[in-house]
């Protein structure tokens, strides 16, 4: 099943146990989700905890995710186990630190990206970057499910964040790999090569001292890869200490079991080997960069965001609750940022921005045609629209965007809601109920097998 080729290298690996690795990549893969407590408070049933992560839950089995209303709602992300020990790092490097600029720079398709958006919380802001366009769209649509309102998604190269020195604290590095970790996929293992581990290795380097201008002094750098080969890893990470100005953070593994602390001429890294966790392959370091490669000067710039009128700025107070001072206009549409004005407006100089920020509404032929993405945002002023609970066979029609029957719905705008979560926005015009769930984002799955296996992922939820 496995190239010979890696297994002749992961033998000569002395900290790789073969036998228990191969092993380990012949089982399946755990099932896991982190869950969105700004938005649903229960566990599944059953639940069975990530011990490196709080809101993290193992799953007996893996459910039909398209067919869970609340998926689609951002209560909660189907996250591979082993990357939810960002956590862990975040937490020990950063502890109750506020209002941090962050940088994800590998994000799609948003599995961590949503993950730092929920440890920065509200005082902090996200940089979610992805270069490749459809994975960026991808990124940008799992960011806006989850809700938080902290994050601006991009596409650019990592050459382009050297136009931003100093500014980060934290700069996450998820790096393309030869992906030695996901081997439980036959596709990993066909895509496979000593070519591309080659390749994949330079690459990474080019990525590490591309976006290195861009972390300020004493800020942290997470470099993590789904693979086992050295030179990806530990060795990477030692080559940027050799030719940079940096200091390893050791992290404190004493409470999880299975975790392998590696020591390499000077540098720590940690590889999470399947077999001895659950979760996939995983290799993560930490470091505190020790240099002062500039820093950023926050001027105002000119962009196609300007200032709205007192009567736009009222309507967006109205239908949410964010700050005055970070709503925005760009053509028609309002926007509110997670940064202030002229810190955005130099953001969007240097970055090509996906999502600004969160869209509140659109102003068209004197109509206000408010956002899904407002109805997705914590900062949602829940109580001015009626809300209508849908069962779960109209909850997934209105995802397939059809047309949803509700007796004496009220007229006007309103909010699609499962399970009180919010789906998205309906209107009725009197002779029918218009469906405003993205087209782009339609499922077509119109299978009831999977019922059962949706109702049985909170079947007997804990509510503590």
């Amino acid at each position: 099943m496995f190239p010979e080729a890696f297994r002749q290298r992961i033998k000569k690996q002395k900290y790789i146990n073969t036998e228990e690795l191969l092993h380990g990549l012949e089982n399946p893969s755990p099932v896991t989700i982190r869950i969105n407590r700004k938005k649903w408070d229960k566990n599944p049933g059953n639940p069975d905890p990530v011990s490196w992560c709080k809101d993290g839950f193992y799953l007996e089995k893996r459910p039909s995710f398209t067919l869970d209303p609340l998926f689609h709602a951002g209560c909660y992300y189907p996250q591979e186990a082993s990357g939810m020990f960002l956590e862990q790092v975040y937490k020990q490097t950063f502890g109750e630190a506020k209002g941090l600029r962050i940088l994800d720079l590998c994000g799609a398709p948003g599995g961590k990206s949503t993950h730092l958006s929920s440890l920065t919380g509200e005082n902090g802001v996200l940089v979610a970057n992805e270069v490749i366009r459809s994975r960026a769209t991808i990124l940008a649509e799992n960011i806006t499910k989850w809700g938080l309102s902290n994050t601006i998604v991009t596409r650019n190269d990592p050459s382009a964040f050297k136009n931003l020195p100093g500014y980060f604290d934290l700069i996450l590095v998820d790096a393309p790999c030869s992906g030695e970790g996901m081997f439980r996929d036959k596709k990993a293992v066909d895509e496979w090569s000593e070519e591309n581990t080659l390749l994949c290795s330079l690459r990474q380097k080019r990525i590490l001292m591309d976006v290195w201008p861009a972390l300020k002094e004493d800020g942290i750098l997470v470099y993590s890869t789904c693979t086992f080969n050295p030179d990806e890893n530990e060795k990477n990470i030692k080559w940027l200490t050799d030719d940079k100005k940096a200091e390893y953070i050791r992290i404190d593994i004493s409470d999880y079991s299975g975790i392998e602390e590696i020591y390499f001429e000077g540098i720590y890294g940690y590889e999470f080997f399947p077999g001895r966790i659950r979760g996939e392959g995983l290799f993560i370091s930490v470091l505190r960069k020790r240099e002062n490669t500039g820093k950023s000067k926050i001027r105002a710039a000119s962009s196609r965001f300007t200032n709205i009128t007192k009567e736009e700025a009222e309507i967006a107070e109205k239908w949410s609750l964010f700050s005055a001072y970070s709503i925005m206009k760009s053509d028609e549409s309002v926007f509110s940022l997670p940064v202030p004005r002229e810190e955005f407006q130099m953001l969007f100089k240097n970055l090509l921005v996906v999502k600004p920020g969160t869209h509140i509404y659109t102003v068209k032929k004197k109509n206000l045609l408010p956002s899904h993405e407002l109805a997705m945002s914590v900062y949602f002023r829940n109580s001015l629209f009626p809300k209508i609970n849908l069962t779960l066979e109209q909850a997934l029609d209105y995802l397939r965007r059809d047309t949803i029957l509700v007796k004496d719905a009220p007229e006007g705008w309103m909010i699609a809601c499962y399970n009180g979560i919010n789906l998205g926005f309906m209107n009725n015009i009197g002779s029918r109920i218009n469906n405003y769930y993205p087209v782009e984002w339609r499922i077509r799955m119109r299978t009831s097998d999977y019922n059962e296996s949706i109702q049985t992922i909170w079947a007997d939820m804990d509510n503590k």
